[in-house]
């Protein structure tokens, strides 16, 4: 099968996500990199880092310009643990998906966050020293930065294994 890995990953997370599933696919993986014009695949894994619930705009101008292909999404994501964040995620990215691609599935992981991200925070709870979800977004910032880690890369592995696209 012919299939094009393209992503855009700013702090290197969905680079590493990128990475392991080229290096799972092998010799299937005719593209690999950075979106852009005239990139043809049967199969299309795209990949993006999370941007305030929503995907970069590159990777959103180049879903949007895909027609009539077969698409895989990946993700990374600073904040949230769950697969309801992580569902909540890709039903806003399907939404910019045309209809005439055949949506294949999603994967998402944590992934670490700049630290400026942090200092942003820690100046809020300076300046709000009860509030109790800062204080959950700063334990969660902590949280991230062991992201992507081993026990992400062995459920991405069964991912693309239960994916069956390879048979």
């Amino acid at each position: 099968m012919n299939i094009a890995i393209v992503y855009k990953s700013v702090t290197g997370n969905t680079k590493i996500i990128a990475d392991k599933i080229k290096e799972k696919l092998g010799d299937n993986v005719k593209y690999f990199g950075e979106p852009k014009e005239d990139i043809e695949a049967e199969l299309y894994f795209v990949g993006s880092w999370t941007d305030k619930g929503m995907c970069c705009k590159e990777i959103e101008n180049f879903m949007k310009s895909l027609e009539n292909k077969q698409i895989i999404y990946f993700g990374t994501a600073g904040f949230g643990e769950s697969k309801e964040y992580y569902e909540m995620l890709f039903n806003r990215i399907k939404e910019i998906i045309p209809e005439s691609n055949k949506i294949i599935s999603y994967f998402f992981c944590q992934g670490k966050m700049p630290i400026a991200v942090k200092e942003r925070y820690e100046k809020m709870i300076k300046e709000n020293p009860s509030d109790k979800k800062i204080k959950l977004i700063l334990e969660n910032f902590d949280k991230a930065l062991e992201h992507p880690n081993e026990e992400d890369f062995k459920e991405l592995s069964n991912w693309i294994d239960n994916l069956n696209i390879l048979n």
